[in-house]
């Protein structure tokens, strides 16, 4: 005998209200609408340059050689005409730090314009989007495309797209390797795929990571992986340019004909049409104010205004301006005067002191490398006529593209003198080893304590060299046994 189970009213009301959570969001997908204007042109500008940079740079030939070539295997790194060695890793920390005083200064002054127009994700982000709408079409045209079922036509155009943005990945994966390897050789590999481990893993990792940043993730990378989206913040004030809506002036919103009067509807002048969303990479509506996910890319400042020139209204309703001069209604000349205070004054006379240094230190910076490393074979002898000999090996390295002959003296102690040869040629861009006798005549050996003593050894470029004079002094030990 089976009996019904019933519910009361209750337990179906509380049934009904039931729902699950999801605790991740599903994002939907950003389809970019394609836009014209200053900014656009602009950033497109850079594109140009900073990829003509990129990928021209490794083919420029420079002294018989590539222009910039970083040899890791032989620890020379070529850039025109400076040969720099690992022991001048402080100029590369003297790049880092006028990068970073540079993005500070830029912050301060106008935002995210590093984000905006010379990142590499925002560059390869716009290549990959005019790749896009080259063979899928502009906005409205990828949407349908993707909705639709899968055809012939379809699979043509995903193919296409793919099949470019891979091989734009692996081209830029080919050009970051080709800094490391001569690419001039690389290119003659790559008829036979005849790379080695370390290249292949290169090229197929760094045209992973473009095809992969900039075809799939795009904004992922600006909102959730950059950090700098995150600490930009604390780099902004008041008076810092950053895109702007003036809701003064475009509040209230809402549509209406070309004809109309907007004071007579009540209106201001935002007609709501949504297009400053359509166009943003990373899909916020900049009339809620300043978003950490806004890059400062000036799209929905370029497309405003074409839609403020069809409804007849005035340029700036959309613009980079700063929180001051939206609230306080600021002229043009009283917002530049604020930009140049005091914060971004000392911004520059840093960076520009930096600079300074760096570039100074590069041109009195000496054109050769010395080591010197005692002989750990044998610490100290006793030769002919009671003198104590040390021995060492000397390395040196020529950072110029012409070979020299360097000279090679010691001090230090008295009646100190080298034993043997005294200069040594190097050739241009090379590095060689000389072993090196130091002797110290058996009166000063009874008149010094035991143990080591500091010495120097001086090298310097021969007299006639036509670079001129040039001196380097290495400290050592001398070390007199007991």
């Amino acid at each position: 005998m089976t009996s019904a189970v019933t519910q009361t009213p209750q337990r179906e009301d509380a049934d009904r209200r039931e729902q699950v959570v999801s605790l991740y969001q599903k994002q939907a997908k950003i389809y970019p609408r394609s836009v014209s204007g200053r900014y656009t042109r602009w950033r497109w500008a850079l594109v140009w340059l900073t990829q003509l940079i990129f990928y021209g740079l490794p083919w420029l030939q420079w002294n018989g050689r590539q222009a910039v070539l970083f040899e890791l295997a032989n620890r020379r790194f070529y850039i025109f005409d400076l040969v720099l060695y690992p022991q001048d890793f402080i100029y590369l920390t003297g790049l880092l730090v006028v990068s970073a005083y540079a993005l500070f200064l830029f912050t301060a002054v106008a935002g995210r314009l590093w984000c905006g127009y010379a990142c590499p994700q925002t560059v390869y982000t716009e290549i990959f989007l005019w790749i896009e709408r080259r063979v899928e079409g502009d906005r409205l045209a990828r949407m349908r495309l993707d909705a639709s079922p899968w055809t012939v036509d379809k699979l043509a155009r995903k193919g296409a797209k793919h099949g470019l943005w891979i091989a734009l990945g692996l081209w830029t994966g080919f050009t970051f390797v080709g800094y490391f390897t001569p690419v001039r050789t690389l290119w003659a590999e790559s008829f036979t795929m005849d790379f080695g481990p370390w290249e292949w893993f290169w090229v197929l990792f760094y045209g992973f990571a473009t095809y992969g940043n900039a075809g799939w993730m795009r904004e992922q990378v600006c909102k959730y992986m950059c950090p700098y989206a995150r600490f930009q913040s604390a780099m902004f004030d008041k008076d810092t340019l950053v895109i702007s809506y003036d809701e003064g002036r475009g509040e209230p919103r809402g549509s209406r004909s070309r004809k109309a009067d907007p004071k007579q509807k009540g209106l201001g002048d935002c007609i709501d049409c949504g297009l400053c969303v359509q166009v943003c990479p990373t899909g916020i509506d900049i009339r809620k104010g300043l978003q950490y996910e806004c890059i400062g890319c000036a799209a929905c400042v370029d497309v405003c205004n074409e839609v403020m020139d069809k409804m007849a209204y005035p340029h700036g309703l959309v613009r980079y301006a700063t929180q001051n001069s939206v609230t306080q209604r600021w002229s043009t000349a009283q917002v530049w005067r604020r930009v140049f205070r005091p914060r971004v004054l000392i911004y520059s006379a840093v960076l520009w002191l930096i600079m300074a240094g760096v570039a100074l230190s590069l041109w009195l910076r000496v054109p050769f490398k010395v080591d010197v490393v005692r002989d750990r074979g044998a610490m100290a002898k006793l030769v002919e006529d009671g003198r104590i000999e040390n021995g060492y090996r000397m390395l040196v390295m020529n950072a110029t593209e012409s070979g020299h002959r360097y000279r090679v003296r010691v001090e230090g102690l008295p009646g100190i003198e080298l034993v043997g040869r005294r200069d040594l040629d190097v050739e241009p861009a090379q590095s060689r080893w000389l072993p090196v006798a130091v002797q110290i005549p058996a009166q000063t050996a009874a008149q010094t304590s035991p143990g080591a003593h500091p010495i120097r050894f001086v090298i310097e470029t021969d007299a006639s060299d036509r670079h001129g004079l040039a001196v380097v002094t290495e400290k050592s030990t001398f070390v007199i046994p007991r």
